[in-house]
């Protein structure tokens, strides 16, 4: 019979998760040493061992087929090993993984799917231990378009930016040049419908407080809101953003000459939002080298 107790002993002695080592002394019986043996085959032991490690740096990456797509962030602890091929092939693995079966949206749902190495969360834990760093499948979308839609995607930097866009009744160029713009840009959110009554309340309330600070009355201060409000939604969303290729013209301007429609725009930055290591890249290498 497999205890409590004896779960407890082998999280504490391993540093593995207790649903692992509850899994790990069912399969060796109730072996302590057997069942350490057993995390450290799997990787799992190593792999949890690094689980408060910073992984900040990474790949974005996309892969669509027919009227599916998929985009991807999964990161690493270094700049290093993300340009390491085995890292490489392993986004391509979730990526090709998600793309060809159901998912819900949520993460459990995509680390459930089954590889030919276990499952995508196997296969994670199990690279983790052979690269040597932290290794972690960040955040994932699974979009379907109609067939009168087209995607737009587009890498930038290698991966540091990734961005897939759909759009309606317009050439993929007009899509990709779409997500172009987006990656450069960073807009927030597609239009200014999309932007929460909350953080336009917040801003409105800002704006407000600036111009009574600059000695405008409040009658004035009101009115003031608004412009900076139009300059806000020109900062934050794609169809108001001036854009990239022609500045005389908004993003939704572009596309409405096109005679199309964006329906939908993701944009992924590695990292954005993550605290960062600061590291050097000679530390990186005596890094690698020193495993």
């Amino acid at each position: 019979m497999i205890t409590a107790n004896l779960v407890k002993e082998l999280r504490e002695k391993s540093g593995a998760g207790m649903l692992d080592c509850k899994k790990a002394l069912e399969a060796c019986n109730g072996s302590l040493d057997e069942a350490m043996k057993w995390l450290k085959e799997k990787g799992i032991s190593q792999a949890q061992k690094k689980a408060s490690r910073i992984a900040a740096e990474g790949l974005s990456a996309i892969k669509t087929l027919k009227n599916h797509a998929v985009i991807v962030e999964v990161n690493s602890e270094t700049d290093f090993v993300a340009k390491n091929e085995e890292f490489q092939s392993l986004v391509n693995t979730i990526l090709d993984t998600i793309l060809n079966n159901d998912v819900d949206g949520t993460m459990e749902s995509a680390l459930n799917l089954k590889t030919d190495e276990g499952t995508l969360n196997d296969l994670i834990i199990a690279k983790t231990a052979k690269i040597g760093e932290k290794l972690s499948f960040r955040r994932y979308a699974k979009v379907q378009k109609s067939d009168f839609e087209v995607f737009g995607s587009y890498i930038h930097m290698g991966g540091k930016i990734a961005v897939l866009t759909i759009l309606e009744n317009v050439s993929e160029e007009v899509a990709k040049d779409v997500a172009m713009h987006a990656a450069a840009m960073r807009p927030t959110y597609i239009k200014k419908e999309n932007v929460p009554a909350s953080v336009l309340e917040e801003e409105k309330s800002i704006f407000k407080e600036q111009a009574m600070n600059e000695g405008k009355p409040e009658e004035i201060a009101v009115k003031m809101v608004q412009g900076r409000i139009n300059k806000f939604y020109k900062d934050v969303c794609l169809e108001e953003q001036p854009f990239v290729k022609d500045s005389n013209m908004s993003v939704k301007d572009y596309v409405k000459k096109q005679g199309g429609y964006i329906v939908n725009m993701i944009r992924y930055e590695v990292g954005e939002g993550l605290e960062k290591k600061e590291e050097n890249f000679a530390e990186e290498v005596a890094k690698q080298i020193n495993g």
